[in-house]
């Protein structure tokens, strides 16, 4: 199966953060990351999509948790 994230944060370390431990966890990145204003809580908030191939395995929509891979 084929799994997506798209995960997201205040620009800041925090972001960077979640970013390298789904790298880590053998995520890869997908596209470009995407940069906006928040204008409600005045902060940059960033975003990036990652992608992970997992063999043997089913998706199960509802069922399969993104954030257990």
């Amino acid at each position: 199966m084929r799994l997506y994230r798209f995960l997201t944060a205040v620009d800041d370390a925090t972001f960077c953060h979640k970013v390298t431990a789904a790298l880590n966890k053998g995520w890869h990145l997908y596209g470009s990351p995407t940069y906006a204003y928040d204008k409600k809580e005045k902060v940059m908030r960033c975003g990036q999509a990652v992608v992970k191939d997992v063999e043997g395995q089913e998706y199960v929509p509802g069922e399969t948790k993104l954030g257990d891979w």
